[in-house]
C-alpha cells in the first residue's frame, strides 16, 4: 500500500469509531500516532480534502469537523441534552455574575459590569442576562466614551438562534453584544453561530454549562463596536442607572 493508501484506510477506520466526528486537528493527531513513520506534513496533505476524495465515507457536518458518512442520517440524534433541563431560568442565573467579573477582569471589555436578566426592562425585545459599561479610567490620557456592553446567556443549547436573535436586539441600545453558549452545543451550531456572529458583529462566547463555580469563559468571536441608537440608549440605561453607574 502506498502511504496515502494507509492514511485514508486508518482515517475512515478512525471515523467509523467516533460517532460524534473529530476535529481536524484530532483527526491529524490520532491518524499520525497510528501510523508515526508516516510524516505528518503527508497525513495533513491526505486529510485536509478527504471529504472530497473520499466523498462516500466521509463528509464535514461544519467547518474542520469530520464525520463518518454512516452517521451522516443520525447527528441531530446525537445532539447534547441541557444539562439543567428545568428551572432553565433560574440555574442561568448561576452564571450572570461569573461572567460580569470575567467581562471586568479577563476581557477587559467593561470597567463594571452587572447581572440583570429576567424582565427588568419590561420590553418584548428582551433584557440581557449581564449589562457592563467601560468608562475612561482617572489614569487614562485620552478620555473616551462611556461603552455600552451586553450578553445574552443561553443554557438550552437547542434555543440558539432565539439567543443570537437577542443579541442582535440588544445592539440597538449597546456598542457591544455577546452570546454566551455552551461548549458542549453541536458543533454545527456553533460553527453557524461563529458565521453569523463575525457577519453581524456579535460576539461569541463559550463555557461550560456544567460548573457555575468555574465556567472557562472561551472567547470564539470578539464583538466589533458600532453606535446604537441613543433614544434607546438612554431609555434602558435610565430604568439601572442606579445600580449600573452608581
Amino acid at each position: 500500500m502506498t502511504n496515502r493508501e494507509k492514511i485514508v484506510s486508518q482515517a475512515i477506520a478512525i471515523l467509523k469509531d467516533i460517532p460524534q466526528g473529530i476535529r481536524y486537528s484530532d483527526f491529524v493527531r490520532q491518524v499520525h500516532g497510528a501510523l508515526p513513520q508516516i510524516p505528518k506534513n503527508t497525513i495533513h496533505g491526505v486529510i485536509w480534502n478527504l471529504e472530497v476524495k473520499e466523498a462516500q465515507h466521509v463528509f464535514k457536518p461544519a467547518r474542520g469537523m469530520y464525520l463518518h458518512t454512516k452517521y451522516r442520517d443520525t447527528t441531530e440524534a446525537v445532539e447534547p441534552k441541557s444539562v439543567y433541563p428545568a428551572k432553565e431560568k433560574t440555574q442561568e442565573s448561576a452564571f450572570y455574575e461569573p461572567f460580569a467579573d470575567w467581562l471586568i477582569n479577563e476581557l477587559e471589555e467593561c470597567t463594571k459590569a452587572i447581572p440583570v436578566g429576567g424582565n427588568v426592562f419590561k420590553d418584548k425585545w428582551g433584557t440581557p442576562d449581564v449589562i457592563g459599561i467601560r468608562e475612561p479610567r482617572k489614569s487614562d490620557i485620552i478620555k473616551f466614551p462611556t461603552e455600552i456592553v451586553t450578553a445574552e446567556i443561553k443554557l438550552d443549547s437547542t434555543n440558539l438562534i432565539t439567543a443570537f436573535g437577542q443579541a442582535c436586539a440588544y445592539r440597538l441600545f449597546s456598542h457591544k453584544s455577546y452570546i454566551v453558549v455552551p461548549s458542549s452545543s453541536l458543533e454545527d451550531d456553533i460553527a453557524r453561530l461563529d458565521t453569523l456572529s463575525r457577519i453581524f458583529g456579535i460576539g461569541l462566547i463559550l463555557f461550560d454549562s456544567s460548573n457555575p463555580k468555574d465556567p472557562q469563559f472561551t472567547i470564539r468571536v470578539r464583538a466589533t463596536k458600532h453606535d446604537p441608537d441613543m433614544f434607546y440608549v438612554n431609555r434602558c440605561m435610565k430604568i439601572i442607572e442606579d445600580d449600573l453607574f452608581s
